[in-house]
């Protein structure tokens, strides 16, 4: 049996892709193109009542779930892997996904719409925003400072945090200016299971600093 996938090109879409691809899980994939506003379609509704992607069905055991770190955390808990099962790995990888979902990807997120796509329509929003982006990305930098990944071994803080910085580009950083993350961005860059779930619903190459 399989995991039914919806999702788009999107960071929180990458996610999921980029899990499955790393634990190994068969899926199918059933693109919803946001840009012609597919999310509001009923069915998919059905799925995912906030009308975001990405969103799964597991044909195993029936369960839907929409929100990118629950879809992490169940596919991890479902396979057994790169999420410790208890003790302080446990929490640092819960405290360091919860960073990503309420920082990381919702204030780089306002850089996208303010300083990506709509320059120079709110300046206020603009610096507010691409100041913020810079504050995380030190945080990140910070914790890095002498680890491998995010929470010790890799992990779904990772998974959760990479394709974001993927972007950085959108952010106007330069990744120079962040060695312990862009060490770290180009080491997950490399697996093989984060390239093919990149790609996913379409080829796209993985951006380099």
């Amino acid at each position: 049996m399989s995991i039914e996938l919806y999702t788009w090109g999107t960071p929180n879409g990458k996610k999921v892709s980029i899990m499955l691809e790393e634990v190994g899980l068969p899926y199918n994939t059933h693109p919803i193109n946001i840009t012609k506003d597919e999310q509001f379609d009923p069915s998919f509704l059905a799925v995912a009542p906030n009308n975001k992607i990405p969103a799964i069905v597991d044909n195993d055991t029936g369960v839907q779930l929409m929100e990118s770190g629950a879809i992490l955390m169940y596919l991890a808990q479902k396979t057994g892997k790169l999420f410790a099962a208890e003790g302080e790995a446990h929490w640092r990888t819960v405290e360091w996904l919860m960073w990503q979902m309420a920082g990381f990807g919702p204030m780089l997120g306002q850089t996208h719409h303010f300083h990506h796509f709509n320059p120079g329509k709110a300046d206020y929003a603009e610096e507010r925003f691409l100041k913020e982006t810079q504050r995380l990305y030190g945080v990140l930098d910070q914790r890095l400072d002498g680890r491998e990944f995010i929470a010790g071994d890799y992990s779904i803080a990772d998974i959760a945090t990479w394709p974001w910085a993927a972007r950085f580009g959108w952010h106007g950083i330069d990744l120079n200016a962040f060695p312990n993350v862009k060490r770290w961005y180009t080491t997950i860059a490399a697996r093989d299971a984060v390239k093919r779930g990149y790609s996913v619903p379409t080829a796209q190459d993985i951006p380099m600093p």
